[in-house]
């Protein structure tokens, strides 16, 4: 029926032609060593990545038992400003914490 919110609200591409396609996705990384501290760890999940003491705690947990975990998944530029900020915070204390940030999985999307 003309007028309704269906007909103005199509269903399909309204931009077909556009080429657009969704960036990239990257995960960033934490990994596990002998030095740095857990009480850094969850302070770095909760500067850095923005996580609740609960979410930053359970990460460290996981972070030390497996050795490694994905934190969260970004674009690419904010992937890698984020690893950089928990770089310099590391730096910043003297941890050797490694933090790496690559190409999310498909199925991590």
């Amino acid at each position: 029926m003309p007028g309704t919110d269906t007909e103005r609200t199509p269903s399909h591409d309204p931009f077909p032609d556009a080429g657009l396609q969704r960036p990239k996705l990257y995960a960033v990384v934490m990994h596990n060593d002998d030095y740095t501290t857990m009480d850094f760890v969850i302070e770095v999940l909760m500067k850095v990545f923005r996580k609740s003491i609960d979410e930053a705690t359970a990460a460290m947990m996981d972070i030390h038992r497996t050795g490694a975990r994905i934190v969260d998944i970004y674009t690419y530029d904010i992937a890698v400003t984020r690893a950089n900020m928990a770089l310099a915070m590391a730096a910043d204390r003297g941890y050797p914490l490694m933090v790496t940030v690559k190409e999310a999985d498909n199925e991590l999307r």
